[in-house]
């Protein structure tokens, strides 16, 4: 190399350094400046507003509003909510084995875990629970839930309850015990005289890959497996490395699971399988709905892209954003978004975008739908969430079920039902006194069984009554209204399959808990049959993989 030539390269890399410093120097700069800024602002409110302000408070509130102007996963976390981040990253906490909620504004006992003490000393789904220890609780505090229901095994906390058909007040004293979160909330084969294995994975925690690994082995001891369903549906995600343990048991090795582009595009991290697939090359369908989010796209992702198996159900909730957890004290931490997820053929799973807002230097378009190849070039897109390979709705015909459904009121009901008769077992029960019993209940109850357009009539009616409109209007409203009711009442006679299938669901928790819930949700679960047609079907399954361009949609 010449000298000249040196000293040429010599000048640009030094011209090169000194402009990455210059730019580094005026970031940090304009953070410094807007932190000074952000004190004197912050202090003068403070000490000068014309009322007292709480300063702790207001500098959450300042947090808040800074957080709001990013994406919806970059949260502050509290000490009440340090514990939920312990749990992801564990598995494990202090507790008494309940799954608490908050059902028509009242803290309410959903579930309960089979062995601890909540459900060895007797409190039942659908308690309400109104003082833990000495703290009276509600919707205004139920942030705080955690913080008082958690802590160390071994020390005792006192939960009062109200019982729906007792009228006293029940305490319990229960014992806090170390509960580790089973990942994999059941498994089997289904059909039960098949070769087909059943998985319903609920989480994403540290470990969810081995929970996976060892029910396959150990169904596999019992026959040959022929065909896997996974069961992502209503899975929320969890951690990065349990999704790629988990995609790693169904992949062949060194397969791309995922990988994750930071805020320097050129800096990707791949992530492989490391171990030959434990279950082997049988079929597989990954069935995914709308609650499907995170970790549980990421494994249907990588198992769409190279094409190993049927990707079934509904689009998933379309989150791709990768989070870090920082510390920032002993109680608190910083979640915050530091990346984004990218599928094997490359596609982004992000569904909402954050790239129109002013605060980012430029527009990222990162919400854009574009078309990717899959191993067998089958087509896929980004932009919106993972897209099944066959679409199949599972909800009730009905929009007045469904609403039931959201309302919470098959749960309500089952909980009174439960409270006020011996039942030892759905079969027992006459189905018809079940259902007679579910429409009385609710029509001397507070929940209102409204379509939508009772809703519009009711305050059609009051608008007419303050603006003293002509009777005979009111009259028709009246007479639309009663018929309104009466159709209501013949379609849940027309949907009573619907009705005592969710009610059936609700007793089998009361009697079996969250076991006795899943075995007999499957009775009636229509993704889940039609799934099973498929497995059964090698040509059916092959066809589907082999679509290139098609959609298969199948409404049941």
């Amino acid at each position: 190399m010449s000298k000249k030539l040196f000293i040429y390269i010599f000048i640009f890399v030094a011209f090169a350094q000194s402009q990455f410093a210059q730019k580094q120097n005026d970031i940090y700069y304009e953070i410094a400046k807007s932190i000074d800024l952000f004190g004197r602002v912050y202090k003068e409110i403070t000490l000068r507003y014309l009322e007292e302000i709480d300063p702790r408070e207001f500098m959450l509130a300042g947090i808040e509003g800074m957080l709001n102007t990013l994406d919806p996963y970059t949260t502050y976390i509290d000490e009440a909510n340090q514990k939920d981040i312990d749990l992801m990253t564990t598995g494990k906490y202090g507790g008494i084995g309940a799954t608490i909620g908050l059902r028509n504004d009242k803290i309410t006992v959903v579930d309960l875990i089979e062995g601890y003490s909540a459900q060895r000393q007797g409190l039942r789904i659908g308690d309400v629970i109104v003082k833990i220890d000495s703290i009276v609780v509600g919707k205004n505090n139920y942030d705080q839930l955690s913080l008082y229901m958690k802590g160390e095994p071994g020390t005792l906390v006192a939960v009062t309850i109200q019982r729906e058909a007792v009228e006293e007040e029940l305490i319990f004293n229960l014992i806090r015990e170390e509960i580790q979160i089973k990942n994999l909330s059941y498994y089997g084969f289904v059909p039960e005289e098949s070769n087909n294995v059943y998985l319903k994975l609920s989480g994403f925690s540290r470990t969810a890959g081995e929970e996976i690994k060892d029910a396959i082995l150990e169904l596999s001891k019992k026959k040959k497996i022929e065909s896997i369903i996974l069961d992502l549906r209503g899975n929320p995600g969890g951690l990065l490395d349990a999704a790629i343990s988990v995609a790693d048991k169904f992949l062949k090795k060194d397969q791309l699971i995922v990988s994750v582009v930071g805020r320097d595009t050129n800096s990707i991290q791949e992530y492989y399988s490391v171990e030959q697939p434990v279950a082997g090359d049988a079929d597989l369908i990954v069935m995914i709905d709308e609650g499907s989010a995170s970790a549980s796209e990421i494994v249907a992702g990588a198992i769409q892209d190279h094409d190993r198996g049927v990707i079934l159900g509904a689009n998933s909730f379309g989150k791709g954003l990768v989070q870090n957890v920082i510390p920032l004290s002993a109680s608190t931490s910083l979640k915050l978004t530091t990346g984004k997820y990218l599928t094997p053929s490359g596609r982004s799973i992000q569904k909402f975008d954050i790239s129109d807002k002013k605060i980012f230097l430029k527009n990222l378009n990162q919400n854009s739908i574009e078309e990717y190849r899959t191993d067998g070039n089958r087509s896929v897109y980004s932009g919106g969430g993972i897209e099944p390979d066959t679409i199949i709705t599972n909800n009730s015909g009905s929009e007045l079920v469904r609403n039931l459904l959201a309302q919470g009121c098959f749960f309500k009901f089952a909980t009174n039902y439960f409270n006020t008769n011996e039942i030892i077992s759905w079969d027992e029960i006459n189905h018809e006194e079940v259902f007679d019993s579910f429409k009385e209940y609710f029509s001397s109850s507070d929940v209102k069984l409204h379509y939508k357009v009772e809703r519009i009539i009711d305050q059609l009616k009051t608008l007419i009554q303050d603006e003293n409109i002509n009777g005979e209007v009111l009259d028709k409203l009246n007479e639309i209204d009663r018929r309104l009711s009466e159709i209501r009442n013949e379609e849940l006679d027309n949907y009573k399959d619907d009705v005592l299938a969710e009610i059936h669901q609700e007793i089998s928790a009361r009697i079996e808990g969250r076991l006795g819930r899943i075995k007999t949700a499957l009775k009636y679960d229509n993704q889940l049959k039609s799934a099973i047609e498929i497995i059964e079907s090698a040509e059916k399954y092959s066809q589907i993989l082999a679509l290139a361009n098609n959609m298969e949609i199948i409404n049941d």
